[in-house]
């Protein structure tokens, strides 16, 4: 069976430099181990590594490995990306010159090599000279070609797999839900109206990739014996 845009489907991938052959990304434990992520004794604790359950072809992996993997067979395939169709050409124009009391009206003290958070953006500051601060906002990857080891294990098939690999990553998180013909609701806590907000945006991705409509519930939350006890009691007054 070949891979369709919109298949959900399960790989392990590494991504490396084509010119120095380093790793830059992984979800292989014996390819993180030579990142050197996982450091000291074997039994330390580690972070188990599992396969990326993703939609295909939905933005939710890098666009020039959807494309190479549509209309393939499930299977290992190693692909090679230009700085183009990876992670973009470096571009002059998003490297800035910021005054540095921008940094300390948000207590902030820019150090050369620090990464930065401006706005949801990602900068890296360049240099620290004076009252200025140069920041790259390019991709820290930009203008490098890169290859991609990547094994398709499978294409999920079941819904409610689906779905949960939607949640894990979208939101990091599992939800209950439950399917009704052409409808998923979530049961989310009543209090977490943050959270709700938060789902909401997504409804016409949601519709988009698996054209079921999304509906937003809240659940009511259990109540423990000690919240009871204290819960003033309704009902008759007592009388003298």
């Amino acid at each position: 069976m070949s891979l369709q845009k919109k298949d959900f489907i399960e790989i392990e991938f590494t991504g490396r430099l084509k010119d120095t052959g380093e790793i830059f990304d992984s979800n292989v434990k014996e390819e993180l181990d030579k990142m050197h992520i996982y450091q000291g004794h074997k039994d330390d604790h580690v972070h188990e590594t599992k396969p990326l359950l993703y939609c295909l072809g939905e933005g939710m992996f890098l666009a020039g490995v959807d494309e190479y993997l549509i209309g393939k067979e499930i299977g290992k395939y190693v692909v090679g990306l230009s700085s183009e169709n990876a992670f973009g050409k470096r571009r002059k124009e998003l490297i800035k010159m910021i005054p540095i009391k921008v940094f300390f009206q948000h207590k902030i003290n820019p150090v050369q090599g620090a990464m930065l958070n401006f706005d949801g953006k990602m900068g890296k500051v360049l240099s620290v000279s004076g009252g200025r601060v140069l920041v790259d906002f390019n991709h820290p990857l930009a203008g490098k070609d890169v290859i991609y080891e990547v094994n398709v294990k499978k294409i999920i098939q079941d819904i409610n797999e689906k779905i949960k690999g939607f949640n894990n990553f979208i939101f990091k998180q599992d939800f209950k839900f439950s399917v009704d013909n052409k409808k998923v609701i979530y049961e989310i806590p009543e209090s977490d109206k943050q959270l709700k907000i938060f789902i909401g945006i997504f409804k016409e991705k949601f519709k988009e990739i698996f054209g079921m409509e999304l509906e937003i519930k809240g659940e009511k939350e259990k109540i423990s014996n000690e919240e009871k006890a204290e819960k003033p009691r309704e009902g008759k007054k007592e009388t003298k």
